[in-house]
């Protein structure tokens, strides 16, 4: 595959697509995954944190809600690497166009779901529900399934001295669609009282994206390039990864592994304490330009706008932190970004009562959402952390078995967060999931290594 630069692609760059794709020195298949990615992670974004409440409005509990989210952690642990083998054995083409399907079949399941009703199988009722675990089995596709895809068309389609910034753009595409997925679920959302059926707008959005990632994707791919490989090597090479870990990332994976736990455990419960547990909306007028603009929000639409403003603020102190960094290290700041985690179940559950009348309860609300944001200042340098003492130690595949063990140990958080949320009480689900993080923070702090060449 052509490095870029030559006549013909130089005649081929004429669009005003191109013209954008140059912006970004983007070659033309990474281009398309980065189109590709932007629809199904706007698709992720628009729906994903929404489905508990979802599920709550199609009759599921508390803990169920929790079954839920440690589901999704089984299907974000073991998809990668089946997903991986199948990438190798038919190429990233085929593999991204049969993973985009599926997540788009995905998403029409959690459409119709309302419609299907409770089902009698065996002296057993099938309730609505049900069809959003099913939904997921499907929707998670491309989005795990093809994580091994993604990184081999961004290998196979860049020259290794562009490689980073092919990288840098997907992360691009994809963060973006972070920011303006929960937004435009807010404002579809907002155009019915009923939230069963507002969200079914939003799941008819991301079901039309689905269709155009996949389109756009197979049509447009060049799958000239694509290689062919063998199946995943099996158990024994992840165990042969795990001894061959680099000491430096044991203690980091230790301090993660716990923050994670600790957020998994509260993750899926974010909308339901501000469209339940609070109840808060947003109700005011906005002068802007002259003019008066009366807004009232739902507290479904508002936690929309809530994600907006978390990862706007996350998009804002991401390239600072890094540059934060390179003069104070990676490990405070990846602390940091760890203690934000860490906090931030107990800034949701009780900033409200802590402010009193001081502020109106939306205000808070939006302070406590920008507060979050700000624990995606570590993110960069958690990924410096993990690949620097890698690449010195036992290679890139060290990276897949950290994240494979971090993933894996968190299987059960959500399902025990659900249970003292439903069986205990919210006030003690998030505090206990608090003290968790706050464990890991310190044992990083303690027993954490700085990676040499920031030290």
């Amino acid at each position: 595959m052509s490095a870029g630069g030559d006549d013909a692609d130089a005649e081929a760059d004429s669009g005003a697509l191109d013209g954008f794709r140059r912006l970004f020195a983007l070659e033309r298949d990474v281009f398309v995954l980065s189109i590709a990615m932007f629809a199904f992670s706007l698709g992720f974004q628009m729906t994903n944190r929404y489905l508990p409440e979802y599920m709550v409005a199609l009759g599921a509990s508390g803990f169920v809600v929790g079954l839920f989210g440690t589901f999704g952690n089984v299907i974000s642990a073991i998809y990668p690497y089946p997903g991986g083998a199948v990438s190798d054995r038919i190429g990233s083409r085929y593999a991204l166009t049969l993973f985009g399907l599926l997540s788009t079949l995905g998403f029409l399941v959690w459409l119709v779901a309302p419609g299907v009703g409770p089902i009698a199988v065996g002296g057993l009722i099938v309730e609505p529900w049900v069809w959003i675990f099913v939904g997921l089995v499907l929707a998670q596709a491309w989005k795990s399934f093809g994580l091994g895809a993604t990184f081999a068309v961004v290998k196979q389609a860049t020259v290794p001295s562009r490689l980073a910034a092919g990288f840098a753009s997907t992360e691009t595409f994809r963060r973006t669609a972070f920011l303006v997925g929960p937004v435009l679920a807010a404002v579809l959302i907002g155009l019915r009282a009923e939230f069963t059926v507002s969200f079914q707008f939003v799941l008819a959005v991301a079901v039309a994206f689905g269709v155009l990632g996949t389109l756009v994707q197979h049509v447009l791919y060049d799958a000239s390039g694509d290689s062919f490989g063998d199946s995943f090597a099996g158990l024994d090479r992840v165990r042969r990864d795990l001894r061959e870990m680099p000491a430096p990332l044991r203690p980091l994976l230790v301090g993660d592994t716990l923050v994670r736990f600790a957020n998994g455990m509260v993750y899926v419960f974010f909308v339901l304490v501000v469209t339940q547990f609070f109840q808060v909306g947003l109700d005011a007028t906005v002068a802007l330009g002259g003019f008066a603009y009366d807004v009232d929000l739902s507290p479904q639409a508002f936690f929309g706008y809530l994600l907006g403003v978390e990862m706007l603020v996350a998009l804002l102190i991401m390239v600072p932190a890094s540059k934060f960094a390179e003069r104070v290290g990676l490990k405070p700041v990846v602390a940091v970004g760890f203690a934000v985690y860490a906090l931030f179940p107990v800034v949701l559950i009780y900033a409200p009562a802590l402010a009193g009348s001081a502020l109106p309860l939306s205000a808070v609300m939006i302070a406590v959402f920008a507060f979050s944001g700000l624990r995606f200042a570590g993110l960069p340098s958690h990924k410096a952390l993990i690949v620097g003492p890698a690449e010195q130690g036992a290679g890139g595949r060290v990276t897949g078995t950290y994240y494979l063990v971090r993933n894996t140990v968190v299987i059960p958080s959500a399902a025990v967060g659900g249970y003292l949320w439903d069986f205990v009480s919210p006030e003690v689900a998030f505090t206990v999931a608090a003290v968790v993080g706050l464990v890991g923070t310190g044992y990083f702090l303690a027993f954490g290594k700085e990676f040499e060449a920031y030290a």
